[in-house]
């Protein structure tokens, strides 16, 4: 039998947050149920940031790939939830490899004590030697709740070019209220956009036996 499934996805609506400046998600009716009109059809406006989503490396380098070219696999699998505690400013090295499980290639850190309604600016980040040490243990997949691996006011993207030199993978947004630290199935596809810089995704953990 099939472990109880944990949705850590964002609900997409209208007054999402999203990153300061960046396009706000809006839904609009194009069609409606009425005489001569059989079904409901919406246009949407968005970011391809918009609520969980996975980067592409074409997000933080002009000549990488777009988000439809990316291999599936590695959003596929176990994946192990570490928690931070509150404040830690930065994940660091010291936060997650003494507790990192042998063979585990997907990480996904838990920052924020209950997901924010609104926009965070200090939020967590990553620290790029952690990604570097990450990458040596062989994890291929960070993920975090937080909106950004690096914080809000980089310019220079030091965590995001760790990963890009290590070829890894980012998932961000994610919501891991509620989620014990453990050992998972992961499932987080991102819709195909040829091209994009991102795509939203639908990011579950399913419980293992």
């Amino acid at each position: 039998m099939s472990g109880r499934i944990w949705d850590i996805s964002q609900k997409v609506r209208p007054g999402i947050p999203v990153w300061p400046g960046d396009t706000p998600y809006q839904e609009e009716r194009t069609w409606a149920i009425g005489p001569g009109c059989p079904v409901n059809v919406s246009r949407l406006t968005l970011s391809t940031h918009t609520g969980t989503h996975a980067d592409a490396p074409l997000h933080y380098d002009a000549q990488g790939a777009g988000i439809g070219a990316l291999d599936l696999e590695v959003y596929l699998g176990p994946a192990q939830v570490v928690t931070v505690p509150a404040g830690a400013g930065l994940v660091t090295v010291e936060h997650v490899l003494p507790v990192l499980r042998a063979g585990i290639t997907r990480v996904l850190l838990h920052t924020f004590d209950r997901f924010p309604d609104g926009w965070v600016s200090d939020f967590t980040a990553i620290d790029a030697g952690l990604i570097t040490a990450l990458a040596a243990r062989g994890v291929r997949l960070v993920g975090t709740d937080a909106p950004s691996v690096d914080p809000e006011t980089s310019k220079t993207l030091d965590a995001h070019h760790a990963v890009r030199r290590h070829d890894m993978r980012i998932l961000e947004g994610l919501v891991l209220d509620g989620v014990p630290d453990g050992v998972y199935e992961l499932i987080a596809l991102p819709i195909r956009l040829e091209g994009a810089d991102a795509a939203p995704v639908r990011a579950v953990l399913r419980e293992m036996a």
